[in-house]
């Protein structure tokens, strides 16, 4: 069963308070309806398919800055906005105190010096190959069960409102290490401990005498630096994800990704899609969750001020904490001078953290490539045959919005392959870790759009949460839970039909 049984079938009840939005008109209404609606067309692309996001998109370039460039509907003034953002994003933090003072309060444990780090050149992070690798772009989140006489906080009384009986066991964060592992620290503190990870191969026989080997992944913590980790330490490897498109994901509206909820499976498909729901601290309400592996933050400002402060280690209006993921059990790190309260007030202020907000929602999404070449629509008419469309919902139209800033996402017809809601990947791709609604085999349909560019702009080819598949191919494989009969259809389906599914996937 992808959910516990009697899970909740309620709709979450969620708003968009940080969206200014026109209505739409009933006539708009029907025209967005039709425009959305699947093909069964495979012979030619479907209007306007190669702008991925509407007029948003830009040209797709053939060298690693793909998906470093701004939506191409920006104002001008908008584009100075976009360039002193990407200053912010790619600035290096140095610890206090320091004579650079609008640069300081690294730390005392981070991951990364930079947003940049982590994201580079805005792409996909990537596994260490090899103990001398960087892990910068990939680090583990850390949780342990929720005792029950904790009380609940606002988002969990919320859920259990929502699910009942069927709601996902609480955590909270490692009492010694906090949410996430950080391996780096700066002079004087030690850093929490290092992530190793290994392999193990696991072949794969596919039809037409093919075959694929899956690495199967294990992960250990080793040096820790502040004594032992909880026995029930609920560990979660992530790689950085890519940042195109962020701000078209934000502008879809609430009700049209609710509309693809099926959570007891009432139409049978074995698809049983549900929304993740979320705490924003800004409006102090409950809001539907996009993004992040499993949609454990709704708005790109609230995720960005998180990625501040759990991967840098730096304070910001949202989340005021100038010792980053530092917990009690770590009087060192709480101790230490921190870059807070000097002009900035927070170590990143309120319009530095608006600048890179603005930035990662305004990162454009490549133009598709070969959209007409014939295995491109074969492989398509493969994914919408065997039901990854289910899932991955190829197009949405965004919310007509009324706030300047946001006219780059607004009223879009945009096609990131994804319903953006929490599903079951089954037992291989789990990592027992629960997050809010998500369960520990539960993930966010991740979107598609920029996939075939990932070995241009990263240089690799490794995909899933944790970089786990060095292939699309086995990125599919890995596929289970609710995706199974998909899986195994594509294990074995003639090689021609396979090998046109991933050039479809590649030209998006």
């Amino acid at each position: 069963m992808p959910f516990a049984s009697g899970a909740s079938s309620e709709v979450p009840k969620v708003g968009e308070p940080y969206l200014s939005v026109v209505p739409r008109t009933e006539s708009e209404a029907q025209r967005i309806k039709s425009a959305t609606a699947p093909t069964s067309d495979f012979s030619k692309a479907e209007k306007f398919e190669e702008n991925s996001a509407g007029k948003a998109t830009t040209r797709a370039r053939t060298d690693h800055d793909a998906f470093s460039q701004s939506s191409e509907s920006l104002s001008f003034e908008h584009e100075l906005d976009f360039k002193l953002g990407n200053g912010l994003f790619k600035k290096l933090w140095v610890s206090s105190p320091s004579s650079t003072l609008a640069s300081d309060g690294l730390g005392p444990v981070y991951n990364a010096r930079s947003c940049q780090r982590c994201h580079l050149k805005d792409g996909r992070g990537h596994t260490p190959e090899g103990a001398d690798d960087s892990r910068v772009s990939m680090f583990l989140r850390l949780s342990v069960p929720k005792p029950d006489d904790v009380p609940l906080t606002e988002i969990e009384t919320y859920l259990a409102a929502l699910d009942g009986d069927a709601a996902t066991p609480r955590t909270a964060p490692e009492p010694t290490y906090g949410g996430q592992l950080q391996d780096l620290a700066i002079q004087g503190h030690a850093a929490e401990a290092q992530m190793e990870v290994s392999y193990v191969e696991q072949p794969i026989a596919l039809s037409d005498g093919e075959t694929a080997s899956l690495r199967v992944p294990s992960y250990r913590m080793t040096n820790a630096g502040y004594g032992d980790f909880a026995a029930d330490v609920q560990i979660s490897p992530r790689v950085a994800p890519p940042m195109i498109g962020l701000g078209l994901v934000e502008a879809i509206p609430a009700a049209d990704i609710l509309a693809h909820e099926d959570a007891d499976d009432a139409d049978g498909d074995g698809i049983s899609g549900r929304a993740q729901v979320v705490w924003s601290s800004e409006f102090n309400t409950p809001i539907l969750g996009r993004f992040g592996w499993k949609s454990g933050h709704g708005t790109v400002k609230e995720q960005s001020a998180d990625a501040f402060a759990g991967d840098i280690g730096i304070s910001s209006p949202l989340a005021p904490r100038p010792f980053g993921d530092c917990t009690q059990a770590q009087t060192e790190c709480l101790a230490a001078v921190h870059g807070d309260n000097d002009e900035r007030g927070d170590e990143i202020d309120a319009e530095g953290l608006d600048l890179v907000s603005f930035y990662s929602r305004n990162l454009a999404v490549p133009a598709r490539r070969d959209v007409n070449d014939p295995q491109v629509l074969q492989g398509k008419e493969v994914f919408y045959n065997i039901g990854c469309a289910s899932c991955h919902t190829p197009k949405y139209v965004t919310h007509r919005l009324e706030d300047d800033s946001s006219k780059a996402q607004s009223f879009q017809l945009i096609w990131p392959y994804s319903d953006f809601l929490l599903h079951d990947m089954g037992e291989g791709l789990a990592d027992g870790r629960p997050e809010l609604r998500a369960t520990g085999s539960e993930w966010r349909t991740p979107p598609l759009w920029g996939i075939g560019l990932t070995e241009q702009v990263s240089g690799h080819t490794q995909f899933l949460h944790d970089g786990r598949a060095r292939s699309l191919l086995e990125a599919v494989l890995w596929h289970g839970g609710e995706a199974e009969s998909a899986r195994d259809t594509v294990v074995d389906m003639p090689s021609e039909d396979r090998a046109a599914l991933i050039r479809f996937l590649e030209s998006l």
